[in-house]
């Protein structure tokens, strides 16, 4: 079957995720002409209600920016959607097969946006209804599975239905433009690969930071914690393309072959690395952005031990970047919002303004990734003056500020990206089996040595970088976060 699927169908179509990132997205989609003519979206949830009143549910004004939304095209776009309620019952996948009737030859896109124990009773739901053949696609948001073993019956389940090559593990993290961009940096420029090596980079940074604190979640986060709910999906995905190797193309197996062997690289901790190598911290009371905030505890209405912040010290056992440690954190209730990746490049090998020359400085990389995206290098010039007892140095900022130099284009969301990409089948920006089961076999090691070496949780003020021993963790090694 030749050009993109012509119906999609989002289970979770009721949840707050269809509601501000894929509806809006699709519409953009939609609005731009690059969805189909006669596309046809339906949308699932538990609820029964009929058409209208799920077409009234969609708020698209308050989603989407003011000069994006125009009414008449909002109408158009809203008279392409139908509803069609699925609890679990088989009937009601049998309903949804007879609502997609003969388009099924046409393509069909199904987006799981649902808790991960519904994606095996979903997909099988559709196998028996007769929507998983050689024309249907599957997209699955993630976690997939909390651990290795969980991970494996939940594809086990997913590719007794569907081929691998039809299903997309989506990390929305794939869609962002800097995320993409990385990949042109290291791969489309001559400057940076002959130095993106151990022998050229000292240290690595990943920060993924969060203000917000549970924020509804509740029932998923507490017992799942951040190492499970963001280093082993959007962390490990950043540090991939930080440091895979040059694929041979752009070709979807291409890339996410070198992605693997990185993950498939990384040192698993022990009992007895992982006290000097990990942080475990949980927010307390404290305030974010001027305002008070309640401890997790607090929020949780009990004590408990799940960790809301992590930092690592990982190491890639291969030939580019033996000895070179990866510093990893996330956390919820941090200061700012923010998610970066930190390259620093070593020394020069000998300094010619050691006498009397002061403040030189290795160069040191920057790509923001949220919530303003662009790329900064940070290179050694002089001060200015007359430098009559030797030069005086600084450090300025060679900024590439992707809303500068693409000014006049529209940043697009991130979904929009993956959403086209599952309609047209292009799954280099989705994660395959293998890659998750990597991952999550390096992340068990971290849980099992924790338990192992009994490491509890850290206190922290909400409002801060988390405990002061994930400051430790870096400067034993004579760096620091950036912040």
């Amino acid at each position: 079957m030749a050009g993109p699927h012509q119906t999609i169908i989002i289970f979770g179509g009721t949840g707050d995720l269809a509601h501000r990132m894929l509806f809006p997205s699709l519409y953009n989609l939609f609005a731009d002409r690059l969805l189909p003519d006669d596309v046809l979206i339906i949308g699932s949830g538990r609820s029964e209600m009929d058409d209208e009143a799920f077409r009234a549910s969609i708020d698209l004004q308050k989603s989407l920016p003011e000069d994006r939304y125009h009414p008449d095209t909002a109408a158009d776009f809203l008279q392409r959607i139908r509803y069609s309620a699925v609890s679990g019952k088989q009937e009601e996948f049998t309903r949804l097969r007879d609502l997609v009737g003969d388009r099924l030859d046409r393509g069909v896109s199904v987006y799981l946006s649902t808790p991960p124990s519904l994606f095996a009773p979903m997909v099988e739901g559709l196998g028996r209804a007769g929507l998983s053949g050689p024309t249907v696609r599957v997209a699955m948001e993630k976690p997939i599975g909390q651990d290795l073993a969980s991970s494996l019956q939940v594809n086990d389940a997913v590719n007794a239905v569907f081929d691998e090559d039809r299903v997309f593990r989506v990390d929305h993290y794939l869609g962002k433009e800097t995320v993409q961009n990385l990949l042109v940096l290291r791969f489309g420029n001559a400057l940076f690969e002959p130095l993106w090596n151990a022998q050229g980079i000292e240290h690595v940074q990943i920060t993924v930071a969060e203000t917000v604190g549970l924020e509804g979640r509740v029932s998923y986060y507490d017992g799942v914690g951040a190492l499970k709910d963001m280093v082993q999906n959007h962390v490990l995905q950043l540090l991939a393309l930080v440091a895979m190797e040059p694929p041979a193309s752009m070709a979807p197996a291409a890339v996410r072959d070198e992605k693997v062997k990185v993950i498939r690289s990384l040192r698993a901790m022990t009992r007895e690395t992982v006290g000097a190598h990990s942080v475990r911290g949980q927010y307390g009371s404290g305030a974010v952005g001027g305002q008070p905030v309640k401890g997790y505890a607090e929020e949780l209405g009990r004590p408990s031990g799940t960790e809301t912040f992590v930092a690592l010290k990982a190491h890639i056992d291969n030939w580019r970047w033996a000895g070179v440690p990866f510093y990893l954190r996330t956390g919820k209730r941090m200061p700012v919002r923010s998610s970066e990746i930190l390259i620093k490049f070593r020394p020069v090998p000998h300094s010619i303004f050691a006498r009397g020359g002061k403040g030189l400085e290795p160069n040191t990389m920057i790509i923001r990734i949220q919530p303003q995206e662009n790329i900064q290098l940070q290179v050694m010039a002089k001060q200015p003056g007359l430098d009559r007892h030797g030069l005086n140095l600084r450090e300025v900022a060679l900024d590439v500020s992707l809303s500068t130099e693409a000014a006049g284009q529209r940043r697009r969301i991130a979904y929009e990206r993956l959403l086209l990409d599952l309609i047209e089948g292009d799954p280099t920006l989705f994660v395959r089996r293998d890659e998750v089961e990597a991952a999550w076999s390096w992340i068990d090691s971290i849980r099992e040595a924790w338990d192992q070496a009994g490491q509890e949780v850290r206190s922290y003020t909400a409002g801060t970088w988390g405990p002061s021993a994930a400051i430790a963790l870096i400067e034993r090694d004579g760096a620091s976060w950036h912040e």
